[in-house]
């Protein structure tokens, strides 16, 4: 999958390195929703990478 935005790239950088399954660990065990999603959903609509035309 390409990225659209900075928050797709964000999320791909932390699958690589081990964060998010930190991340999603702690928000299961804390119960607390990490907001992952909606914070890539507005990195991408603030800073969207241009389409090559």
């Amino acid at each position: 999958m390409r990225s659209t935005g900075l928050g797709d790239s964000i999320e791909k950088f932390t699958k690589a390195t081990g964060i998010k399954k930190v991340v999603d660990t702690m928000s299961k065990g804390l119960n607390i929703p990490c907001g992952c999603e909606a914070r890539k959903g507005a990195l991408n609509k603030m800073f969207p990478y241009k389409k090559k035309q």
